[in-house]
């Protein structure tokens, strides 16, 4: 990913997590690799302007301030904090981009933010956390719509490769074409029913997190885009 630009995606719920607490005020979030990494962090820093947040499969950890339901990060408890938060998938997945000219943080919540950023971008790589490895298939749904929003709307003609291709189809494939295109309103519980399908989802619905899964569908609630930064391992808003 090296010279481009690269959306990381981690729909349910990481990337939408990281949206709304942005939203909600938050001064950063800091993505860490393990739960352990999170803990020394925030003791080296020693402020009460600091707050921790994530999950392990899927399971609010112990003694963290917050789980990652993107709903607890609401601006009576976020704004003006910096998050320090470890997932098991999305974090993992902006560290291992961080060697990419630009990092941005994409879900359905921001979806039309994101895709504006990339029209002019040449080279654009979009990553897909997936669930413990594999396809999931929230990720792809979504990837899909950048895919379509920038080849139609942006300022470039891209080759596309077979993953891109195929997130397409899928994304075109799963809603009538007036919704796929964005012409008419696609509704977040259309939506949330066929992410309920996805592997990611399914998790979360037996842990009885399906309230996430709704929050996750709706689109462009936010005019916003976050930007990781590897030199400073932190996660802001873009200026507009």
């Amino acid at each position: 990913m090296a010279g481009g630009a690269v959306v990381v995606i981690d729909v349910l719920r990481a990337t939408t997590t990281i949206v709304h607490a942005l939203a909600a005020g938050a001064r950063a979030v800091v993505p860490c690799l393990e739960i352990a990494d999170a803990r020394a962090l925030a003791e080296k820093l020693l402020s009460d302007r600091i707050l921790l947040g994530g999950e392990r499969e899927g399971v609010p950890i112990e003694g963290f301030d917050l789980g990652n339901s993107p709903e607890e990060y609401c601006s009576e408890r976020v704004d003006g904090k910096t998050i320090l938060l470890t997932t098991t998938n999305g974090t993992r997945a902006l560290i291992h981009a961080r060697q990419a000219d630009e990092i941005l943080v994409g879900a359905f919540v921001n979806a039309s933010a994101v895709a504006r950023r990339l029209f002019d971008r040449e080279h654009i790589h979009i990553l897909c956390s997936g669930t413990d490895g594999k396809i999931s298939e929230d990720d792809v749904l979504l990837a899909g719509m950048l895919v379509e929003r920038i080849q139609r709307q942006g300022g470039m003609v891209y080759q596309q490769n077979s993953q891109a291709i195929t997130a397409r189809e899928i994304w075109m494939n799963s809603f009538a074409t007036p919704q796929a295109l964005g012409a008419e309103p696609l509704d977040p519980d259309r939506l949330a029913a066929e992410l309920r399908k996805s592997l990611g989802a399914q998790n979360l619905l037996a842990l009885g997190f399906d309230e996430d899964i709704l929050t996750a569908s709706e689109i462009d609630r936010f005019d916003l885009t976050p930007q990781f930064d590897p030199l400073t391992f932190r996660i802001t808003k873009m200026e507009e």
